[in-house]
């Protein structure tokens, strides 16, 4: 790799700046505060890919849609979008396997307009160790 391919452009900003960003846009929940949320109606969405899932374990009612079509299947306008996409008020809780890919997409979510879309802290791992309920053989 040549000198110049690592000189960073002008408007360009580190992957750590971008989660930076999108977490000061939204309101990130613990594990439990998760729970609560998807007690009283949130709709809990792992977006973890099927491979992680199976080596990780899962939460038990949370709605698998991977991250790669995340956007259209919550875009209240979107021809792709799930039953659970009912408008821009729906409350959305994004898990991934530690926090960082689903503050991410809580934030790609709240750009959508789904202004309540949140992402768990610590994300799967986090759930699993703060005693909720998972099924599968994780391997933390």
């Amino acid at each position: 790799m040549s000198a110049s391919a690592l000189v960073r452009p002008a408007d360009a900003r580190t992957v750590d700046e971008l989660l930076a960003e999108a977490r000061a846009r939204i309101v990130r929940v613990t594990p439990h505060e998760a729970a609560v949320r998807v007690a009283r109606g949130a709709v809990l969405v792992d977006i973890r890919p099927a491979a992680q899932r199976a080596r990780e374990g899962e939460v038990p009612g949370a709605l698998i849609v991977e991250r790669n079509v995340l956007e259209w299947r919550f875009d209240p306008l979107s021809d792709a979008r799930l039953p659970e996409a009912t408008g821009y008020d729906v409350d959305v809780v994004v898990l991934c396997s530690e926090g960082y890919t689903s503050s991410l997409a809580a934030d790609a979510l709240r750009s959508l307009g789904l202004h309540r879309a949140t992402d768990v802290i610590g994300g799967f791992l986090a759930w699993e160790r703060s005693g909720l309920p998972t099924t599968g053989d994780a391997a933390i």
